[in-house]
């Protein structure tokens, strides 16, 4: 006898909560490179906003939406790692609080849940925070690599910021060497500062395929191609491609940020236009703007065009011709 069911038809052992995991072990590097290089506050950071935002989802779900518990598929442990990748080791645990409040009951549980953010929860957070806070949001402390006790208030300009304050007729002063920018040990954000465990997280997460090459590939060539142009045309230190490329979220934005499911374009033409609007954005806030880094608004700007985005750029029905 022929049976019959509503679609979808196709079976994949894939599931969210394997994705999520994937995701959560890619960016296990940066964590431990962000404990090695600033000590126990980063991992105080990353305890207290992975905690957070597990307790808020599961007392919105349980308290308020009445619904299933949702904890265990890893979604709110992911935003809390990626909210503390974009905190400074100081960042005081109220503020985290806060942060992760705004990230889960905001950002994710207000539109639904995972599925239906329009916006990325922890980038949500991290400007809410940036807004809110800006001192405490810009207080870099210096980093002290394997000093796990690493408690000194001593701060350090970022490169982004060293870079923001020079003048366009003047070799930049106090900038890190490429190998430092690569390994991590400057000054930044914890998930920011080491673009090889970045890279390590990228490379798991493709060759797992979680993601495709598409976003990050078109998000980082475009800014660095208008980051190049500039600097060709100019010969300005301040426009150095390399130095951009290496230093502030660029890295992690583009990896795991703009690669987010639920936030981004269905389609991979539409992917490559989410992630082009990215790198000019992000161009733009850096280089036009008072603000010394762009990725988080970038992010979050086409964010809110990824329905139009997806309106423009439809899946092609099987079995009909392209137009």
């Amino acid at each position: 006898m022929l049976m019959t069911s509503t679609t979808p038809h196709v079976f994949s052992p894939v599931t969210t909560r394997r994705l999520m995991w994937d995701v959560i072990i890619a960016l296990l590097p940066a964590a431990v490179a962000s404990v090695l290089i600033f000590g126990i506050s980063a991992l105080q950071v990353l305890i207290t906003s992975i905690a957070a935002c597990v307790m808020f989802e599961y007392l919105i779900t349980r308290y308020f939406l009445k619904t299933a518990n949702t904890i265990r598929d890893g979604s709110a442990i992911i935003t809390g790692i990626l909210l503390a990748f974009n905190l400074p080791s100081s960042m005081p645990a109220w503020m985290i609080l806060i942060g992760a409040f705004v990230a889960i009951g905001i950002a994710k549980m207000a539109f639904g849940g995972l599925g239906k953010n329009i916006f990325n929860p922890a980038l949500a957070g991290r400007v809410f925070l940036f807004i809110s806070f800006p001192v405490q949001m810009t207080n870099w402390p210096k980093p002290d690599f394997l000093n796990f006790l690493n408690i000194d208030a001593a701060t350090s300009a970022t490169t982004l910021n060293i870079l923001k304050h020079t003048d366009s007729t003047h070799t930049a002063e106090g900038l890190p060497s490429y190998m430092q920018m690569f390994m991590g040990t400057i000054g930044g954000s914890l998930g920011e500062v080491s673009a090889l465990a970045l890279l390590i997280g990228l490379f798991y997460l493709l060759i797992r395929r979680v993601i495709s090459w598409h976003i990050p590939f078109y998000y980082i060539s475009t800014f660095f191609l208008l980051t190049a142009i500039t600097w060709l045309k100019t010969n300005d230190i301040r426009f150095e491609p390399m130095i951009h490329l290496l230093s502030g979220g660029l890295l992690l934005g583009a990896f795991f940020m703009a690669t987010d499911y639920v936030t981004t374009p269905m389609t991979k033409k539409g992917q490559v236009i989410f992630a082009v609007g990215c790198g000019i954005l992000t161009y733009v806030i850096r280089f036009f703007s008072a603000y010394p880094e762009g990725v988080s608004f970038a992010i979050l700007i086409m964010n809110a065009f990824v329905p139009l985005i997806d309106k423009y750029t439809p899946q092609r029905i099987y079995g009909t011709r392209r137009r």
